[in-house]
């Protein structure tokens, strides 16, 4: 089959829509539902990096994409008890794969609601059982065991989004996209992402540990397919906050910042001990992302609390979550082009960020360096711009 005929494009107005190939069959396989065409745009931007994370990391790697651009992207690393806690996966069995998804999702709740998930393998049953827990619009892997299959397919009253795909897909080495009527054409971007690219490190500081190089690889791969201008931090094999589509390299920065310190502060005692009613998880991630903000007391007054709390929650001061944040280190963080002006590393490091890769090749650079060495900071120049439109 080299065609799939969908039932609109981006939006219901934009008909006929359809994804082919101009030579040869088309790469994938839909074993459930009727993914439409924003679907198979998240669906083959988060193949492509969890495929390249898995090759560059050899774990399995999950990520959770909503339009076109990653809300999060992780490794299979072993879910600590906090964590466990925070991502409401309480004592369930989780493999390796389960607990890449687990942590993709965890980095921004809020946002990955309705996601589109990939896997970099084949799906098992602990994955299918953790999908099936969460509102998501589909899933794309190599492949599904029998057990697994069956869950996801119970999924939405029977409707859940399943592609399969051929794991040893190429696609050609020049891609071609339609804008006003007008073709555009370019070289795919192959650029591998690699240990050659954390060698220039530029600062007094030069001691990145591998823990360190792996996060910085999971930035710029999860860069490589987030839309720009984008900022990645990460900690522990996990990104904690993509900041994407900005237009100014700052606001990335502190956009990514800002999503990073969100998830840092969910393991808050007073966080933790929230005592919530029976609202889903949906309404949950809602609720504590108001609760750590300054919104939280006027949204909650008047009694509204008593809807979401079997007992009113005391407030996170500004005093307490200022506090809590200077616990954050260790953090990596990517940038899919140079940090133009030193107040980057200023807000990066407000979010612990120790470890940064970024293009190199400001008129300022002096000036970023020199704000990484004030902090101790390490900073690789890799050469290599990351934009992706």
């Amino acid at each position: 089959m080299n065609e799939l005929e969908l039932k609109y494009g981006c939006n219901p107005n934009q008909k006929p829509s359809r994804i082919l190939m101009e030579d040869g069959d088309l790469p994938i396989e839909v074993l459930n539902g009727k993914p439409g065409y924003i679907n198979f745009l998240d669906a083959f931007n988060s193949w492509q990096l969890v495929r390249e994370l898995k090759a560059a990391t050899g774990l399995p790697c999950a990520a959770s994409f909503k339009h076109v651009s990653p809300a999060g992207a992780a490794v299979g690393l072993p879910l600590t008890e906090t964590e466990r806690r925070i991502y409401f996966v309480g004592n369930m069995p989780l493999s390796p794969l389960a607990c890449a998804y687990v942590r993709a999702r965890g980095a921004d709740r809020v946002s990955s609601y309705g996601d589109w998930a990939a896997l970099s393998d084949v799906c098992d049953e602990e994955t299918a059982a953790v999908l099936a827990m969460e509102v998501s619009d589909g899933v794309i892997a190599p492949g599904y065991t029998a057990k697994a299959l069956e869950i996801l397919r119970n999924k939405r009253k029977g409707s859940y989004n399943i592609i399969k795909i051929a794991p040893d897909y190429m696609p050609a080495a020049i891609e071609h996209k339609d804008v006003f009527g007008i073709t555009f054409e370019q070289g795919r971007n192959e650029l591998k992402i690699g240990a050659d690219m954390l060698g220039n490190i530029v600062t007094r500081n030069n001691n990145l540990p591998d823990s360190a190089k792996r996060d910085l690889f999971i930035a710029l791969i999860t860069l490589k397919y987030t839309q720009s201008n984008s900022v990645c931090y990460v900690k522990d094999g996990q990104a904690i906050g993509v900041g994407a589509g900005q237009q100014s390299r700052i606001h990335c920065t502190r956009l990514a910042g800002s999503k990073a310190d969100r998830w840092w502060l969910r393991r808050h005692p007073k966080v933790l001990d929230l005592k919530f009613k029976d609202i889903g998880r949906p309404t949950r991630d809602t609720t504590i992302d108001i609760y750590l903000t300054d919104e939280y007391e006027d949204v909650t007054a008047d009694g509204a609390w008593e809807a979401l709390f079997t007992e009113k929650p005391p407030v996170l001061t500004e005093a307490e979550k200022k506090d809590w944040l200077t616990c954050l280190s260790g953090v990596s963080l990517g940038s899919d082009a140079f940090f133009p002006f030193g107040d980057n590393v200023e807000r990066a490091h407000k979010s612990g960020v120790q470890y940064i890769a970024q293009p190199g090749g400001s008129i300022r650079d002096d000036n970023v360096i020199s704000i990484c060495d004030k902090y101790g900071m390490v900073m690789a120049f890799t050469g290599i711009r990351l934009f992706h439109h």
